[in-house]
């Protein structure tokens, strides 16, 4: 039984029979015939976005409120160990998730860019909290207006402060974000110096 080019092609796969019009199956396809429900066919590159994305190992840098929503996340109730973010580092070259929570004064944004300098690639950021994003409420000289101009941020979670659920949300963003292969923010916009 000859695999027709539907069935790869909803694997992703993207050869030149495949897309071509009227063309027939070609040799592997006819040999495969009917083991490839039975295989997982993928790629190394999906298999590596796949593994990168079910194991987050978040650093926390927790600078005001948002801090202790971001603490909750590993209770019982939400329970961010059943999506592979459980283990929270407490040292950047283990990490590659930086969960930014809460206000960054000027005087933070040194020890910060130096932590995220420190993370190995490929590294995620997550701003959480309106302060963490865009300075919240805090307009003034002293409090940086949103982590960004320091960092690649890649998830931006609102709220003042954001609920666990919304981080967790956030969490599940950024790993659909990873599988489908899109690059850290740091690689498309460049970080700020």
């Amino acid at each position: 039984m000859a695999v027709g080019k539907k069935r790869l092609a909803q694997y992703g796969l993207k050869s030149e029979r495949v897309l071509w019009q009227g063309k027939g199956p070609g040799v592997f396809e006819q040999e495969l015939g009917d083991l490839e429900p039975q295989l997982g066919l993928t790629t190394v590159e999906k298999a590596v976005a796949w593994a990168q994305g079910s194991s987050i190992w978040p650093d926390t840098f927790g600078l005001a409120c948002c801090a202790i929503e971001m603490m909750s996340i590993v209770s019982a109730r939400y329970d961010i160990a059943r999506f592979g973010a459980e283990v929270f580092r407490s040292s950047p070259r283990q990490a590659d998730l930086l969960i930014v929570s809460g206000r960054v004064a000027h005087k933070m944004a040194a020890p910060l860019r130096q932590i995220y300098d420190q993370m190995l690639e490929p590294k995620w950021v997550i701003a959480m909290g309106a302060c963490a994003s865009s300075g919240g409420m805090f307009n003034n000289y002293a409090v940086l207006q949103g982590v960004d101009k320091i960092v690649a941020v890649d998830i931006h979670v609102p709220g003042c402060p954001p609920r666990p659920e919304a981080l967790v949300e956030g969490i599940i963003r950024l790993q659909e974000k990873i599988k489908a292969g899109v690059p850290p923010a740091y690689e498309i916009r460049g970080v700020a110096s």
